[in-house]
């Protein structure tokens, strides 16, 4: 059942499932909080409560925002985990791991530790060999750039078939039939434009305060990065030393928790036994 927490400047869509420790998921841009569907039976089944949001400007939250930073979505979920009595171990998908990041920085107190899963947590250096070597890359980074340029629902569409590469959930048209429909109403591609077009910044400047356990999650096939696991060991090198670890998800491209939320669920299970608490 959707709930929905009214803050300044707007309303948060989400929903809460299951009884034990708190744990939040937030998507990735373009995407909704059933992109966690699959990865959510797991949780609950193994003893969690597992609440999932929707983005500023994403599914059932509002559009309309002031901004649509990193900062702006790690203090939403701060908020949330403050009304629904956390603490929680936060779970970022790809735009929301550098949130997750700055949400764990800011109030360590209410984030114990969290996952973060494909993400833009550090600002991208331009890699002209790698686009010109890697047409996996190359191709994933055209079609992110015509999106966000764009603002383009066919563009993101054709980027999505791509970062899920070899096999896809067995839901997957269904899902992506509904997504374009949430996408093209007005302001959605609009706000899915401003957050394709910002750097992390202001997520890899909070790297070195981060003061709780992190997990870093990649996919092997991930079409974002030329080296995936260079990239999440370069975040992994930025935080204090011994904070982050990393497990690399063989086959799975952009979206290893919708691809193979199995594997991606029996790597964060032993880390959310020792990291969350009730």
């Amino acid at each position: 059942m959707t709930e929905y927490l009214e803050i300044e400047g707007g309303r948060l869509a989400y929903d809460v499932t299951g009884e034990g420790p708190l744990v939040v998921l937030s998507h990735g841009m373009g995407d909704g909080r059933e992109a966690y569907r699959f990865l959510t039976a797991r949780l609950v089944a193994a003893g969690y409560r597992v609440a999932k949001a929707d983005l500023r400007g994403h599914g059932e939250s509002t559009t309309g925002w002031s901004s649509y930073t990193r900062t702006d979505t790690a203090n939403d979920l701060l908020a949330l985990i403050r009304h629904l009595g956390g603490p929680a171990v936060v779970v970022g998908h790809s735009f929301s791991g550098g949130s997750a990041t700055i949400a764990a920085a800011l109030d360590p107190h209410l984030v114990t530790a969290v996952v973060e899963i494909g993400p833009f947590t550090r600002a991208q250096k331009a890699d002209l060999g790698g686009l010109l070597r890697d047409g996996r890359h190359r191709k994933g980074m055209m079609l992110l750039m015509a999106t966000g340029v764009f603002r383009s629902v066919r563009m993101w569409r054709r980027y999505l078939d791509h970062a899920y590469p070899g096999d896809k959930p067995a839901d997957y048209d269904a899902y992506m039939v509904a997504l374009e429909q949430a996408l093209r109403r007005p302001g959605r591609m609009g706000v899915v434009g401003k957050m394709g077009m910002s750097t992390p910044t202001d997520a890899g400047a909070q790297l070195r305060n981060l003061r709780v356990p992190a997990l870093v999650v990649m996919g092997t096939l991930d079409p974002d990065w030329r080296d995936p696991r260079a990239e999440a060991e370069g975040i992994v090198a930025d935080m204090p030393a011994g904070r982050g670890a990393i497990a690399m998800i063989d086959g799975a491209g952009h979206y290893p928790h919708a691809q193979f939320s199995d594997t991606v669920a029996d790597v964060m299970l032993p880390f959310l036994k020792e990291h969350a608490r009730g």
